[in-house]
């Protein structure tokens, strides 16, 4: 029997040159193999561990399998003085999305306000990294997605037609870590229930139902047999129907039964639909006077007496700051399965394996 690879620590600007290198030897164009492994690992800084490197290997199937154009030209058409249309032309979604965010914060320069719009994108990683680049710029950023799969039943049904349609939206503060809500509109993400299935974790109560008979499922083997259930019941399933139809009808995208399983059939385009909000902070108010109100009351909320033996109240962005500064100085865990798959991923493609600490 084959002993178990011990988890590992990696360093980001490793991490960013593995999935550089993965993708570059892969047929994607240099500039945006980095700018991939750069989106990547940021998800990995800020606690979005099933959305990093962890994301790596599936993408490469669906680029071997020819799900993804290697080398697409992505257009952005410009609608009105704050709206605008991108095609992502099956591109990597981190491209499609990171052109939106520059796209939309330009825009909002001039109008206040700007909404741009995508289809034939890909799944495109963690929300919240997206919405914080615009929150970097003195912008509330807004992102929000079709999920690449159906994997939650709407509210009131067993069958799955609805995804994890995630949103995010960040708020500057100054020269304090922006406020960022991160969340999917299912109790958990599906990627963290791949992620339990990677490392034999249980499924805590209350993330999965069985399709047939409703009752709880925590053994990761059978998340086949379930659907994800909703945030906070009716008003979650409420809130991800929403997303569907702005992110992905809207813009001529897939919402619904004709969303395509991105790890069921990787060859398959997925035409996955997303958007992306920004809105200047500053034609409201200046930047420090918005910041040092919006502090003042933060703390005051950070403040209050927390419910006993929970600790203190932690709001939305925190953990994710306090991460971020942990893993750029002490890395990234990788657990022991992953670290199995990379290692075969370097051999199949003739690169140097991971840069892992000792």
């Amino acid at each position: 029997m084959t002993a178990a690879v011990a988890a590992s620590k990696v360093l980001p600007p490793a991490a960013i040159d593995f999935i550089a290198r993965a993708f570059e030897k892969m047929g994607l164009p240099t500039s945006d193999s980095r700018r991939i492994g750069e989106l990547m690992v940021a998800a990995d800084l800020a606690g979005n561990d099933a959305h990093g490197i962890f994301r790596l290997v599936p993408y490469a199937a669906r680029i071997e399998a020819g799900g993804v154009n290697k080398t697409p030209k992505i257009k952005v058409a410009k609608t009105g003085p704050g709206t605008a249309m991108i095609d992502g032309d099956n591109g990597m979604g981190h491209l499609v999305v990171d052109l939106a965010v520059k796209t939309a914060v330009s825009l909002a320069k001039d109008t206040g306000i700007a909404w741009v719009g995508m289809h034939h994108s890909n799944h495109a990683g963690a929300a919240g990294i997206y919405a914080a680049l615009a929150a970097e710029q003195g912008m509330v950023g807004m992102y929000a997605a079709v999920a690449s799969a159906n994997h939650m039943a709407a509210w009131g049904s067993m069958e799955p037609t609805l995804g994890t349609n995630p949103i995010a939206i960040a708020v500057p503060c100054g020269d304090r870590p922006p406020i960022v809500l991160d969340i999917a509109t299912t109790v958990t993400s599906y990627g963290n229930i791949k992620n339990h299935q990677l490392q034999g974790k249980p499924l805590e109560e209350g993330w999965m139902v069985s399709k047939v008979d409703g009752s709880p499922i925590t053994d990761p083997a059978r998340a086949g047999e379930g659907v994800l259930l909703p945030i906070g019941g009716y008003k979650g399933s409420g809130l991800n129907l929403i997303i569907g139809l702005l992110a992905g009808t809207l813009n001529g995208a897939y919402f619904g039964k004709n969303v395509v399983d991105f790890t069921a059939e990787p060859g398959t385009a997925t035409n996955t639909g997303q958007f992306f909000m920004a809105l200047d902070v500053s034609r409201f108010r200046q930047m420090e006077a918005f910041a040092d109100d919006a502090n003042s009351a933060l703390d005051d909320i950070r403040a209050s007496k927390p419910i006993p033996g929970q600790g203190p109240v932690r709001l939305p962005g925190d953990e994710r700051a306090r991460r971020e500064t942990e893993r750029s100085q002490s890395g990234i865990t990788v657990p022991g399965p992953l670290v199995t798959q990379l290692d075969a991923l370097a051999d199949r493609l003739g690169i140097d394996k991971l840069d892992r600490l000792a």
